[in-house]
Protein backbone atom coordinates (compact mmCIF):
# COMPACT_ATOMS: atom_id res chain seq x y z
CA UNK A 1 0.00 0.00 0.00
CA UNK A 2 2.83 2.45 0.91
CA UNK A 3 4.86 1.89 -2.14
CA UNK A 4 1.19 2.61 -4.09
CA UNK A 5 0.68 5.57 -2.39
CA UNK A 6 4.33 6.97 -3.32
CA UNK A 7 4.03 6.03 -6.64
CA UNK A 8 1.21 8.05 -6.53
CA UNK A 9 2.67 11.03 -5.34
CA UNK A 10 5.68 10.96 -8.04
CA UNK A 11 4.83 13.69 -11.22
CA UNK A 12 4.21 12.69 -14.43
CA UNK A 13 6.42 14.92 -15.52
CA UNK A 14 10.01 16.26 -14.07
CA UNK A 15 13.53 16.88 -14.63
CA UNK A 16 15.89 15.09 -14.76
CA UNK A 17 19.74 15.96 -15.19
CA UNK A 18 21.46 14.67 -18.22
CA UNK A 19 24.81 13.00 -18.51
CA UNK A 20 27.64 15.28 -19.81
CA UNK A 21 26.91 16.28 -23.67
CA UNK A 22 29.50 16.34 -26.10
CA UNK A 23 30.59 20.16 -27.31
CA UNK A 24 29.63 19.17 -31.00
CA UNK A 25 26.06 18.01 -29.17
CA UNK A 26 26.51 21.54 -27.35
CA UNK A 27 26.84 23.60 -30.46
CA UNK A 28 24.21 21.67 -32.54
CA UNK A 29 21.53 22.41 -29.92
CA UNK A 30 22.47 25.72 -29.72
CA UNK A 31 22.04 25.80 -33.62
CA UNK A 32 18.76 24.33 -33.24
CA UNK A 33 17.74 27.42 -30.83
CA UNK A 34 18.59 29.73 -32.98
CA UNK A 35 17.24 28.91 -35.96
CA UNK A 36 13.82 27.94 -33.97
CA UNK A 37 14.42 31.29 -32.53
CA UNK A 38 14.22 33.27 -35.92
CA UNK A 39 11.24 30.96 -37.31
CA UNK A 40 9.21 31.98 -33.98
CA UNK A 41 10.16 35.43 -34.40
CA UNK A 42 9.58 35.67 -37.86
CA UNK A 43 5.78 34.06 -36.89
CA UNK A 44 5.71 37.36 -34.51
CA UNK A 45 6.56 39.94 -37.38
CA UNK A 46 4.23 38.26 -39.79
CA UNK A 47 1.43 37.91 -37.46
CA UNK A 48 1.81 42.25 -37.27
CA UNK A 49 1.89 42.53 -40.73
CA UNK A 50 5.63 42.95 -41.84
CA UNK A 51 8.23 41.36 -44.15
CA UNK A 52 10.54 38.67 -41.70
CA UNK A 53 13.57 39.08 -44.04
CA UNK A 54 13.21 42.83 -44.13
CA UNK A 55 12.97 43.55 -40.64
CA UNK A 56 16.24 41.01 -39.53
CA UNK A 57 17.94 42.32 -42.15
CA UNK A 58 17.24 45.49 -40.64
CA UNK A 59 18.69 44.40 -37.09
CA UNK A 60 21.97 43.17 -38.64
CA UNK A 61 22.58 46.43 -40.43
CA UNK A 62 21.18 48.69 -37.95
CA UNK A 63 24.18 47.89 -36.02
CA UNK A 64 26.61 48.62 -38.76
CA UNK A 65 25.32 50.51 -41.10
CA UNK A 66 27.23 54.19 -40.18
CA UNK A 67 30.28 54.78 -38.08
CA UNK A 68 27.78 56.07 -35.43
CA UNK A 69 25.59 53.19 -35.62
CA UNK A 70 28.56 51.12 -34.63
CA UNK A 71 29.85 53.40 -32.00
CA UNK A 72 26.18 53.37 -30.36
CA UNK A 73 26.56 49.02 -30.23
CA UNK A 74 29.84 49.78 -28.60
CA UNK A 75 28.61 52.18 -26.48
CA UNK A 76 25.67 49.86 -25.53
CA UNK A 77 28.53 46.52 -25.27
CA UNK A 78 30.80 48.45 -22.49
CA UNK A 79 28.40 48.15 -19.36
CA UNK A 80 27.30 44.79 -20.26
CA UNK A 81 30.51 43.55 -20.83
CA UNK A 82 32.00 45.04 -17.56
CA UNK A 83 29.17 43.93 -15.00
CA UNK A 84 29.20 40.50 -17.02
CA UNK A 85 32.91 39.62 -16.02
CA UNK A 86 32.16 40.99 -12.47
CA UNK A 87 29.04 38.44 -11.86
CA UNK A 88 30.76 35.44 -13.04
CA UNK A 89 33.32 35.22 -10.18
CA UNK A 90 31.00 35.13 -7.71
CA UNK A 91 28.41 32.53 -9.97
CA UNK A 92 31.80 30.36 -10.19
CA UNK A 93 31.84 30.54 -6.69
CA UNK A 94 28.16 29.54 -6.52
CA UNK A 95 27.10 32.65 -4.56
CA UNK A 96 24.51 34.01 -6.65
CA UNK A 97 25.02 37.67 -6.97
CA UNK A 98 21.90 39.81 -7.75
CA UNK A 99 23.26 42.82 -6.94
CA UNK A 100 25.64 44.11 -9.92
CA UNK A 101 22.86 46.72 -10.67
CA UNK A 102 23.70 47.88 -7.11
CA UNK A 103 27.18 47.16 -7.04
CA UNK A 104 27.10 49.85 -10.56
CA UNK A 105 24.93 52.63 -8.79
CA UNK A 106 27.13 52.56 -5.82
CA UNK A 107 30.20 52.69 -8.31
CA UNK A 108 28.51 55.81 -9.47
CA UNK A 109 27.88 57.65 -6.36
CA UNK A 110 31.30 57.15 -4.74
CA UNK A 111 33.17 58.62 -8.00
CA UNK A 112 30.45 60.89 -8.47
CA UNK A 113 31.69 62.73 -5.14
CA UNK A 114 34.86 63.64 -7.06
CA UNK A 115 33.08 64.00 -10.40
CA UNK A 116 31.25 67.06 -8.75
CA UNK A 117 33.15 68.15 -6.10
CA UNK A 118 36.78 67.71 -6.60
CA UNK A 119 36.35 68.70 -10.52
CA UNK A 120 39.44 71.06 -10.41
CA UNK A 121 41.97 68.43 -9.95
CA UNK A 122 44.17 67.76 -12.59
CA UNK A 123 42.31 65.32 -15.42
CA UNK A 124 44.12 62.39 -15.26
CA UNK A 125 44.26 61.91 -11.09
CA UNK A 126 40.67 63.07 -11.12
CA UNK A 127 39.53 59.86 -13.37
CA UNK A 128 42.36 57.67 -11.44
CA UNK A 129 40.78 58.67 -8.30
CA UNK A 130 37.28 58.24 -9.49
CA UNK A 131 38.28 54.51 -10.89
CA UNK A 132 39.54 53.85 -7.44
CA UNK A 133 36.71 54.99 -5.39
CA UNK A 134 34.22 53.28 -7.97
CA UNK A 135 35.93 50.46 -7.34
CA UNK A 136 35.76 50.53 -3.41
CA UNK A 137 31.97 51.82 -3.34
CA UNK A 138 30.81 48.71 -6.26
CA UNK A 139 33.27 46.16 -3.51
CA UNK A 140 31.80 47.24 -0.57
CA UNK A 141 28.47 46.82 -1.69
CA UNK A 142 29.47 43.34 -2.52
CA UNK A 143 31.22 42.50 0.62
CA UNK A 144 27.72 43.52 2.86
CA UNK A 145 25.84 40.65 1.81
CA UNK A 146 29.48 38.09 1.54
CA UNK A 147 30.11 39.11 4.88
CA UNK A 148 26.38 37.95 6.68
CA UNK A 149 26.95 35.10 4.58
CA UNK A 150 29.91 33.63 5.67
CA UNK A 151 28.80 34.94 9.34
CA UNK A 152 25.38 33.98 9.56
CA UNK A 153 24.94 32.28 6.45
CA UNK A 154 22.17 34.51 4.97
CA UNK A 155 20.62 33.80 1.12
CA UNK A 156 22.73 36.23 -0.57
CA UNK A 157 20.37 35.90 -3.97
CA UNK A 158 17.57 38.04 -1.41
CA UNK A 159 19.93 39.83 0.40
CA UNK A 160 21.92 41.41 -3.26
CA UNK A 161 18.91 41.68 -4.53
CA UNK A 162 17.33 43.87 -1.96
CA UNK A 163 20.54 46.16 -1.82
CA UNK A 164 19.88 46.87 -5.63
CA UNK A 165 17.27 49.28 -4.21
CA UNK A 166 18.23 50.34 -1.29
CA UNK A 167 21.34 51.50 -3.74
CA UNK A 168 18.80 53.38 -5.79
CA UNK A 169 17.40 55.25 -3.10
CA UNK A 170 20.61 56.22 -2.24
CA UNK A 171 20.46 58.38 -5.72
CA UNK A 172 16.89 59.28 -5.00
CA UNK A 173 18.36 60.99 -1.74
CA UNK A 174 21.31 62.64 -3.24
CA UNK A 175 19.30 63.94 -6.10
CA UNK A 176 16.74 65.64 -4.10
CA UNK A 177 18.98 66.85 -1.04
CA UNK A 178 22.39 67.73 -1.25
CA UNK A 179 23.68 66.73 -4.41
CA UNK A 180 20.33 68.97 -6.02
CA UNK A 181 21.45 71.32 -8.88
CA UNK A 182 21.08 74.57 -7.68
CA UNK A 183 19.93 75.37 -11.42
CA UNK A 184 17.76 73.04 -11.99
CA UNK A 185 14.23 75.29 -12.10
CA UNK A 186 12.76 73.15 -8.83
CA UNK A 187 13.69 70.14 -10.95
CA UNK A 188 15.04 67.47 -9.16
CA UNK A 189 18.49 66.37 -10.66
CA UNK A 190 22.27 66.22 -10.33
CA UNK A 191 24.25 68.94 -12.17
CA UNK A 192 26.16 67.10 -15.52
CA UNK A 193 29.85 66.62 -14.65
CA UNK A 194 32.37 69.44 -15.77
CA UNK A 195 34.35 68.02 -19.15
CA UNK A 196 37.46 67.68 -17.21
CA UNK A 197 35.61 65.23 -14.99
CA UNK A 198 34.10 63.10 -18.14
CA UNK A 199 35.78 60.21 -19.55
CA UNK A 200 38.15 60.90 -22.76
CA UNK A 201 37.25 59.22 -26.15
CA UNK A 202 38.81 56.67 -28.34
CA UNK A 203 38.07 56.15 -31.81
CA UNK A 204 34.73 58.11 -31.14
CA UNK A 205 33.83 56.21 -28.09
CA UNK A 206 34.40 56.87 -24.18
CA UNK A 207 37.87 54.73 -23.90
CA UNK A 208 35.90 52.11 -21.62
CA UNK A 209 35.61 49.89 -24.14
CA UNK A 210 39.56 49.44 -23.74
CA UNK A 211 39.00 48.78 -20.02
CA UNK A 212 36.32 46.29 -20.83
CA UNK A 213 38.87 44.20 -23.19
CA UNK A 214 41.82 44.23 -20.43
CA UNK A 215 39.61 43.08 -18.26
CA UNK A 216 38.62 39.93 -20.12
CA UNK A 217 42.08 39.15 -20.64
CA UNK A 218 42.85 39.77 -17.01
CA UNK A 219 39.40 37.98 -15.75
CA UNK A 220 40.48 34.77 -17.76
CA UNK A 221 44.18 34.59 -16.38
CA UNK A 222 42.95 35.03 -13.11
CA UNK A 223 40.47 32.39 -13.22
CA UNK A 224 42.64 29.74 -15.04
CA UNK A 225 45.84 30.37 -14.17
CA UNK A 226 46.28 31.58 -10.60
CA UNK A 227 45.45 29.91 -7.16
CA UNK A 228 42.56 32.84 -6.42
CA UNK A 229 40.89 31.13 -9.63
CA UNK A 230 41.64 27.68 -8.32
CA UNK A 231 40.63 28.40 -5.15
CA UNK A 232 37.13 30.19 -6.45
CA UNK A 233 36.39 27.01 -8.20
CA UNK A 234 36.94 24.40 -5.32
CA UNK A 235 34.79 26.50 -3.03
CA UNK A 236 32.24 26.70 -6.02
CA UNK A 237 32.41 22.92 -6.22
CA UNK A 238 32.32 21.94 -2.55
CA UNK A 239 33.04 24.32 0.47
CA UNK A 240 34.02 20.82 2.50
CA UNK A 241 36.40 19.90 -0.08
CA UNK A 242 37.89 23.22 -0.12
CA UNK A 243 37.91 23.26 3.98
CA UNK A 244 39.49 19.93 3.97
CA UNK A 245 42.02 21.18 1.52
CA UNK A 246 42.78 23.95 3.77
CA UNK A 247 41.34 26.56 2.21
CA UNK A 248 40.00 29.18 3.86
CA UNK A 249 36.49 29.44 2.13
CA UNK A 250 35.59 32.55 4.60
CA UNK A 251 38.69 34.74 2.99
CA UNK A 252 38.07 33.39 -0.51
CA UNK A 253 34.03 34.61 -0.69
CA UNK A 254 34.86 38.31 0.58
CA UNK A 255 38.30 38.60 -1.66
CA UNK A 256 35.97 37.32 -4.71
CA UNK A 257 32.83 39.05 -3.80
CA UNK A 258 34.82 42.37 -2.81
CA UNK A 259 36.42 41.68 -6.69
CA UNK A 260 32.92 40.84 -8.00
CA UNK A 261 31.10 43.89 -6.87
CA UNK A 262 34.18 46.23 -7.80
CA UNK A 263 34.30 45.32 -11.12
CA UNK A 264 30.48 46.16 -11.28
CA UNK A 265 31.41 49.83 -9.38
CA UNK A 266 34.02 50.48 -12.41
CA UNK A 267 31.35 49.82 -14.81
CA UNK A 268 29.07 52.63 -12.49
CA UNK A 269 32.31 55.46 -13.26
CA UNK A 270 32.08 54.22 -17.32
CA UNK A 271 28.43 54.77 -17.24
CA UNK A 272 27.89 58.22 -15.27
CA UNK A 273 31.41 59.61 -16.32
CA UNK A 274 31.60 58.04 -20.08
CA UNK A 275 27.88 58.10 -20.98
CA UNK A 276 25.46 60.09 -19.46
CA UNK A 277 27.68 62.79 -17.73
CA UNK A 278 25.59 62.66 -14.72
CA UNK A 279 24.63 60.81 -11.93
CA UNK A 280 21.05 59.78 -12.59
CA UNK A 281 18.83 57.09 -11.39
CA UNK A 282 19.03 55.21 -14.34
CA UNK A 283 22.90 54.23 -14.34
CA UNK A 284 22.27 51.01 -14.13
CA UNK A 285 19.53 50.48 -16.67
CA UNK A 286 18.96 46.90 -15.79
CA UNK A 287 22.24 46.33 -17.41
CA UNK A 288 22.92 44.19 -13.93
CA UNK A 289 20.55 41.89 -14.03
CA UNK A 290 21.08 41.37 -18.23
CA UNK A 291 24.54 40.44 -17.51
CA UNK A 292 23.45 37.62 -15.56
CA UNK A 293 21.84 35.80 -18.29
CA UNK A 294 24.93 37.01 -20.44
CA UNK A 295 26.85 35.23 -17.97
CA UNK A 296 24.94 31.83 -18.25
CA UNK A 297 25.15 31.92 -22.01
CA UNK A 298 28.67 32.39 -22.09
CA UNK A 299 29.16 29.51 -19.47
CA UNK A 300 31.08 31.34 -17.64
CA UNK A 301 34.12 32.09 -19.78
CA UNK A 302 35.52 35.75 -19.96
CA UNK A 303 35.88 34.99 -23.55
CA UNK A 304 32.56 33.95 -24.14
CA UNK A 305 31.61 37.05 -22.52
CA UNK A 306 32.65 39.01 -25.05
CA UNK A 307 31.43 37.14 -27.61
CA UNK A 308 27.69 37.24 -26.03
CA UNK A 309 27.52 40.48 -24.72
CA UNK A 310 28.02 41.55 -28.87
CA UNK A 311 25.79 39.69 -30.05
CA UNK A 312 23.20 41.30 -27.36
CA UNK A 313 24.73 44.47 -28.52
CA UNK A 314 23.73 44.33 -31.95
CA UNK A 315 20.09 42.93 -30.82
CA UNK A 316 19.85 45.95 -28.94
CA UNK A 317 20.82 48.52 -31.22
CA UNK A 318 19.23 46.99 -34.46
CA UNK A 319 15.97 46.79 -32.84
CA UNK A 320 16.04 50.28 -31.83
CA UNK A 321 16.89 50.96 -35.53
CA UNK A 322 13.66 48.79 -36.59
CA UNK A 323 11.87 49.95 -34.56
CA UNK A 324 12.31 53.51 -36.23
CA UNK A 325 12.29 52.44 -39.30
CA UNK A 326 9.04 50.41 -39.56
CA UNK A 327 7.10 52.63 -37.06
CA UNK A 328 6.92 49.65 -34.50
CA UNK A 329 6.07 49.67 -31.00
CA UNK A 330 8.76 49.82 -28.03
CA UNK A 331 6.34 46.73 -26.57
CA UNK A 332 6.66 45.16 -30.65
CA UNK A 333 10.33 45.36 -30.83
CA UNK A 334 10.82 44.08 -27.10
CA UNK A 335 8.16 41.08 -27.61
CA UNK A 336 10.71 40.29 -30.44
CA UNK A 337 13.67 40.59 -28.34
CA UNK A 338 12.12 38.34 -25.99
CA UNK A 339 11.09 35.49 -28.22
CA UNK A 340 14.60 34.98 -29.58
CA UNK A 341 15.82 35.16 -25.92
CA UNK A 342 13.44 32.80 -24.90
CA UNK A 343 14.70 30.33 -26.97
CA UNK A 344 18.43 30.67 -26.79
CA UNK A 345 18.05 30.21 -23.17
CA UNK A 346 15.62 26.91 -23.38
CA UNK A 347 18.20 25.25 -25.22
CA UNK A 348 20.83 25.70 -22.06
CA UNK A 349 18.03 24.08 -20.34
CA UNK A 350 17.83 21.02 -22.34
CA UNK A 351 22.16 21.00 -22.71
CA UNK A 352 21.84 19.81 -19.08
CA UNK A 353 18.53 18.45 -17.80
CA UNK A 354 15.86 16.62 -19.57
CA UNK A 355 12.44 15.69 -19.10
CA UNK A 356 11.32 12.05 -17.96
CA UNK A 357 7.86 11.35 -18.19
CA UNK A 358 6.50 8.79 -15.72
CA UNK A 359 7.97 6.22 -13.04
CA UNK A 360 11.46 5.74 -13.01
CA UNK A 361 13.95 3.99 -10.72
CA UNK A 362 17.35 4.92 -9.38
CA UNK A 363 19.08 2.95 -12.29
CA UNK A 364 16.40 4.96 -15.21
CA UNK A 365 14.37 2.25 -16.43
CA UNK A 366 10.76 2.29 -16.71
Amino acid sequence: MNNINKKAKEPFIRTVKRAERSKMEIMRLRIIAFILALTAGGLFILLIGYNPIQLYGTIVSGAFRSKMAVQATVKIMIPLLMASLGVILAFKMRFWNIGAEGQIIMGAVFSSYFALFHSNWPHFILLAAMFIVGFIGGGLWGLIPAYFKTKFNTNETLFTLMLNYIALHVISFLRDGPWKDPGSSGFPKIARFASNSQIDKVLGVQFGWIIGLILVAVIFVYMRYTKHGYEISVVGESKSTARYAGMNVKKVVLRTMLISGGICGITGVIQSAGSDMTLASSVAGGVGFTAIIVAWLANLNPLGILMVSFLFSVLEKGSSVMQSTYGLSTYSAAVLQGIILFFILGSEFFIRYKFVLGHYNKGGAR
